[in-house]
C-alpha cells in the first residue's frame, strides 16, 4: 500500500538544528524533551538514546541553572541527536547554553521580558549560528498581553507575543527562528497557527502543551498536530505528555507515518555524533551500515557507535549495535556484549547478527554469545582508551569554564 502524502506543505524558510534540517522541504521532525536532571549527565545521555531510539530527531534539555549547562557541555558531544536548551526565567542561562555548545535555544517570551537581554541572547546566538524557537505558552503570557485582550488567552495575543518577539530579533538581524504557539485548549492551539502562519514564512514547531498523561494526552496531541499537518501547516512537532517521553517520540513518528509524512524505514539506525573518543569513521560505517540494511526487512533498533568507552552504555536500548575499540568491534545485544571481531569486519557482523535475531529472537543470539568473555575483552579495550585518551577527550572542560565566566 502507498503511504506517500498528498498534503501540500505551506513553503517556509530552513534553518539547521545542528545536522538536521527544518523547515522548507525538509521532512517534518520529531522532538521530545528530557525528565532527568540535566546535570546528571549520564542519565540524561541514556534517556537522550532511548529517545532517538524510539524516533527523536532532536532533543531537549532543561537548561535552569550553572550545573544543568555544565552538564550540556558534556552531553552536547555525546549525543547522538541535535539538543536545544531550555530556557525560562534567566536570560543569563540563555548565554550559559550557547558557551556549552546546544544546537539551539527554546526562550518563552512570557517569561524573559527585557528587551535588551532577548537582544543580547540573539546578538551571541548569532555569532555561533546557532538558531532560536520562539516558545509562545498561552499559559505564560506577558501580563499586557492578557490586559489588552480582555484578561485571557486568544490565539491573536499568542501570535502578538511570538511578533513582538521576533521584532526584538530583527532589529539585531537575527533571523535563525522557529516559533511555536502553544495551548493545552486544542481549538486555541489550531487557531493560534493558523493565524500565525499567514502571517510569517518562519518553520513552526507544532504541539498541545501540557496534554496530559494517555490515553487522554495522545487523543489531545493528536487532535490539534494532526489537524494543522493535513491542513500543510507545521515543520516539526512535539507530543507533550505526563508520561515517559519514548512515548512522545513513538507517538509523533507513528502520527507522520500514518499521514505520509516521514519515509517508513525497516531498520531504525542510529549513531553516535563522532565526539573525540572516536576509534572509527563514524559517519562512514554508519553509512555502510544502512547500505548494507536497506533492502532487508528488519525490524530492528541498530546503533553504530564510535568507542568502547560510552558505547555499550549510551545504547543500551538498542536491539542490536558495535562500537569501536583499539581497532576492533564489540558487538552488544540489548546492552550486553556478546562478540569481538575486526574492525573492518563490523558491518558484515551487524548484519549476520541482525538476521540471527531476526530468525532466531535475542534469547536465542544471547544464548550462543560467551557473553563473559566479550565482557572482558570490551573492559580492556576501554580502560586502554582511557589510558591513552585521558577522561575530557571532548574538551568539556573548557566549555565549563566559559560557562563559569558567564
Amino acid at each position: 500500500m502507498d503511504n506517500s502524502s498528498t498534503i501540500d506543505r505551506k513553503k517556509t524558510r530552513q534553518i539547521l538544528v545542528g545536522n538536521i534540517p527544518v523547515g522548507g522541504e525538509s521532512p517534518i521532525t520529531v522532538q521530545s524533551m528530557t525528565t532527568t536532571k540535566t546535570s546528571d549527565v549520564d542519565a540524561t545521555l541514556q534517556q537522550i538514546y532511548s529517545l532517538a531510539s524510539a524516533g527523536a530527531d532532536i532533543v531537549r534539555c532543561t537548561c535552569n541553572d550553572y550545573d544543568a549547562a555544565e552538564g550540556l557541555a558534556q552531553i552536547v558531544p555525546r549525543s547522538p541527536v541535535p539538543i536545544i536548551a531550555d530556557v525560562h526565567n534567566q536570560y543569563k542561562m540563555a548565554l550559559a547554553a550557547i558557551a556549552s555548545g546546544v544546537n539551539c535555544l527554546r526562550l518563552n517570551p512570557g517569561n524573559i521580558r527585557k528587551p535588551e537581554h532577548i537582544k543580547a541572547i540573539a546578538e551571541t546566538a548569532g555569532e555561533q549560528s546557532i538558531p532560536i524557537r520562539i516558545g509562545v505558552n498561552g499559559g505564560s503570557l506577558h501580563p499586557e498581553l492578557y490586559e489588552k485582550y480582555g484578561g485571557k488567552v486568544t490565539p491573536e495575543a499568542m501570535v502578538e507575543s511570538a511578533l513582538t518577539e521576533l521584532s526584538f530579533f530583527d532589529e539585531v538581524g537575527f533571523d535563525q527562528v522557529k516559533i511555536s504557539v502553544k495551548a493545552s485548549n486544542v481549538p486555541l492551539m489550531v487557531e493560534a497557527y493558523r493565524q500565525l502562519s499567514k502571517v510569517t514564512d518562519h518553520p513552526l514547531h507544532l504541539g498541545v502543551t501540557e496534554a496530559g498523561p494517555p490515553p487522554t494526552g495522545l487523543i489531545k496531541s493528536t487532535a490539534g498536530i494532526a489537524t494543522l499537518l493535513l491542513e500543510g501547516i507545521g515543520d516539526t512537532i512535539r507530543y507533550s505528555l505526563t508520561a515517559d517521553p519514548v512515548q512522545e517520540a513513538k507517538a509523533g513518528r507513528q502520527l507522520l507515518d500514518a499521514l505520509g509524512l516521514r519515509e517508513r524505514k525497516n531498520v531504525d539506525l542510529i549513531a553516535c555524533p563522532s565526539c573525540g573518543r572516536a576509534e572509527i569513521d563514524v559517519y562512514s560505517v554508519a553509512s555502510q551500515a544502512q547500505n548494507a540494511f536497506e533492502n532487508k526487512k528488519i525490524p530492528l533498533q541498530i546503533a553504530v557507535m564510535g568507542c568502547v568507552v560510552n558505547g555499550p552504555g549510551e545504547a543500551k536500548d538498542a536491539d542490536l549495535g558495535i562500537a569501536a575499540g583499539n581497532k576492533r568491534g564489540h558487538l552488544f545485544v540489548k546492552g550486553q556484549n556478546v562478540a569481538v571481531v575486526k574492525e573492518d569486519e563490523m558491518v558484515e557482523t551487524l548484519v549476520q547478527w541482525a538476521e540471527y535475531i531476526t530468525e532466531n529472537g535475542f534469547e536465542a543470539a544471547l544464548a550462543r554469545a560467551d557473553m563473559e568473555k566479550a565482557k572482558k575483552e570490551a573492559e580492556k579495550d576501554r580502560q586502554k582508551l582511557l589510558s591513552l585518551q585521558g577522561e575530557d577527550v571532548n574538551q568539556d572542560a573548557s566549555r565549563v569554564n566559559l560557562i563559569r565566566k558567564i
